[in-house]
């Protein structure tokens, strides 16, 4: 049995581990087993931690032996994304440049899976700078789909949603600026949360100075899992408070009840975007499925839409361009450099009034969002109005880039305005996996995840992608 407990969810484990059914070495050295075995094949995780993770599971088989209480994911195995802080490994970001920064003190959300117990085994790979949604740089090589290799596994958790989908640990953390949890997700058939802003404390000791203030209010650090339940579990975990973070908020994780059955707005196409007609289907199948399960569907879209995924570009790339450009320039791979040279040029030039100007317009939007969930506590839309793309999409020029944009737009304005989302999979588009998003209002990630896990059991999909070893 120990060597198949790869394939079992963080939830089956911490119970087996917790009625010591299980050790937790034998939770950790199966799924280093499993890396070992499909890693060489789709590159997902970067830094291997076998001896790291080995030692801290005997270290929690001995808190158990000695009576001490499990705790939530006590010998889980993880894996931690290589753009934040984890304590004796490099910060590395995906950047050569880089590959001595060597980290001294665990970012708040690995020193949270920590103190629930979590063990390490390995960092996953993402893009240079963590600014693309296709995995691949100079440093630590590609990450492949593990579905379809001439398709992306989306960025920038590429490594993070391809480890999970492969069976390398049943849970990773992954951060999402602009689709970064949830489009990795969506690309490897797997399910992604991005909490709300606040929810999850964040901030990299390693850091020479604070992020610019729109990427301060559009990135948040998650979990990637097969299953909704464990993202609940991992959620609980990686929300502890951390007094590093100030934008940190001590909201419950269960919200107050909605009033009656829920009410969903779908929107599964817009004007002005090109739909999949997989992409639609989807969306669709699944809005039958939440209404099966007793919500209220009704067509409706979010308002302003376009305007805030245009934002999201407009504060994003002016902000880049003041904290970026020169990095990327200097210590970014080719890659880098071309989809952030053709993101830079298809973004306004915005001056000190009109960067004002468009923060006071997220306030406005925001404002406008939260009366739509006041209506409409649950969202249902595409994740991406396109099936994942081909890898390396954004290296075809500048027209290539907004067509991608373009198809972004649901990842980006949820983003921009600090909501939660959360994408979970609902089977298979030809040779790459499908699903949609729910968005809900600010600290109401138990609304997505409880409507998530209708789609879920609707679906019936294993999330597994069977690599032979």
């Amino acid at each position: 049995m120990s060597n198949e407990l790869w394939r079992w969810s963080a939830v089956e484990l911490a119970r087996h581990i917790a009625r010591r059914e299980i050790s937790c070495r034998e939770a950790a050295a199966s799924c280093l087993a499993r890396l070992e075995a499909v890693n060489p094949r789709i590159n997902a995780v970067a830094e291997v931690l076998a001896d790291q993770a080995m030692a801290a599971a005997a270290l929690a088989d001995a808190a158990l032996a000695r009576g001490e209480p499990p705790r939530a994911l006590h010998g889980v195995p993880v894996t931690i994304k290589v753009n934040v802080d984890l304590a004796g490994c490099a910060t590395t970001n995906g950047v050569a440049a880089y590959r001595d920064t060597v980290a001294t003190t665990d970012s708040p959300v690995v020193a949270n899976l920590r103190k629930a117990g979590a063990i390490i085994i390995g960092r996953s790979n993402t893009p240079a700078f963590s600014f693309r949604w296709f995995t691949d740089n100079a440093l630590h090589g590609r990450t492949l789909n593990p579905y379809d290799p001439a398709h992306t596994p989306g960025g920038s958790s590429g490594g993070a949603a391809a480890a999970v989908a492969a069976g390398i640990g049943p849970l990773a953390h992954g951060n999402d600026q602009g689709g970064s949890i949830r489009y990795p997700a969506y690309a490897c058939g797997v399910a992604g949360l991005r909490p709300s802003l606040g929810r999850v404390p964040a901030y990299n000791p390693s850091q020479a100075k604070e992020r610019t203030l729109a990427m301060q209010l559009s990135s948040v650090q998650g979990p990637i899992a097969r299953s909704v339940a464990d993202l609940r579990l991992a959620l609980a975990a990686m929300s502890a408070p951390d007094a590093r973070d100030p934008w940190w908020t001590p909201a419950p994780l269960d919200a107050a009840p909605v009033a009656g059955p829920v009410k969903v707005a779908v929107c599964a196409a817009l004007p002005g975007y090109r739909a999949d007609p997989a992409v639609t289907a989807a969306t669709r199948q699944a809005a039958q499925w939440l209404e099966q399960a007793g919500y209220v569907v009704e067509e409706a879209a979010p308002p302003r839409f376009h305007e805030a995924a245009q934002l999201w570009l407009a504060l994003s790339m002016n902000e880049a361009r003041a904290g970026m450009h020169q990095a990327v320039g200097e210590n970014g791979d080719d890659a880098i450099r071309r989809a952030f040279g053709s993101m830079s040029r298809l973004a306004p030039e915005l001056d000190l009034v009109g960067y004002m100007d468009a923060l006071s317009l997220r306030s406005t939007l925001l404002r406008e969002w939260l009366a739509f969930f006041e209506q409409y506590p649950l969202l249902l839309m595409p994740v991406s109005w396109r099936r994942p793309f081909p890898v390396d999409a954004d290296q075809q020029g500048d027209q290539a880039m907004r067509d991608i944009l373009n198809a972004q737009a649901p990842l980006l304005a949820p983003a921009i305005l600090g909501l939660p989302g959360l994408s979970v999979p609902t089977g298979m588009a030809g040779s790459v996996p499908m699903g949609v998003q729910l968005i809900a209002g600010r600290f109401q990630e138990g609304l997505c995840l409880a409507a998530g896990e209708a789609i879920e059991r609707r679906a019936g999909w294993t999330a597994l992608a069977e690599l032979e070893a």
